[in-house]
């Protein structure tokens, strides 16, 4: 999609900034895009973003659903694996608890999650989104043998040796400059305030 290649960040659904929802719909999205009358195209080109070798699909910017092209790769990377204070600080017990079994095992299924007695009851939903907006963990949804949705988790690293991926890894400081310049340049053209994880998390 020309626009990711453009910005190098398109996020899923905005009311401000491009997103693949308002281009689709030809005008911004507010609200669940599964209720727009276009929702059958919105899907497909989610797919195909999804499935192209260019895309990187991580909570990047305000949360949100964020497709990263390539070009910006190394700086999540750099930024995912840093373990900053924005990133660790005020983790719930039971995200450091996954965060530790990921480090461990390197990837693991959201469906196939073997916690420790004292999480058993822990919906694990919650503790998988809090890594993911601060950029912790990368995750990947697909469909389990059920047919039910699960999410792969998985360190940078191992996603970067799943994708073949050797770029040069940027200094942290700069990478977070970079991404900062990139949505500074997006939120003064579409008139929107979105905000990075490090900016967001106190």
């Amino acid at each position: 999609m020309k626009p990711l290649k453009e910005f190098g960040l398109l996020l899923e659904t905005d009311a401000r900034l491009p997103s693949v929802a308002g281009l689709i719909a030809g005008e911004p999205v507010r609200g669940s895009w599964w209720t727009h009358p276009r929702s059958h195209e919105i899907f497909a080109v989610l797919q195909r973003l999804a499935d192209h070798k260019d895309v990187l699909i991580t909570k990047l910017v305000s949360g949100k659903v964020t497709f990263v092209h390539r070009k910006l790769w190394p700086d999540i990377l750099s930024i995912g694996s840093a373990r900053e204070g924005w990133q660790v600080r005020g983790l719930s017990p039971s995200a450091r608890v996954l965060l530790k079994m990921i480090d461990r095992h390197r990837e693991s299924r959201s469906d196939r999650l073997e916690w420790p007695p004292k999480f058993k009851s822990v919906k694990p939903g919650l503790p998988i989104r809090e890594l993911e907006k601060r950029l912790l963990i990368h995750t990947e949804e697909f469909h389990t043998e059920s047919g039910a949705h699960a999410k792969l988790l998985e360190t940078w690293k191992c996603w970067a040796q799943r994708n073949s991926f050797t770029r040069k890894i940027p200094e942290v400081a700069n990478a977070r400059q970079r991404l900062e310049e990139k949505l500074s340049i997006l939120n003064e053209l579409f008139g929107a305030a979105a905000e990075v994880p490090w900016t967001r998390v106190r």
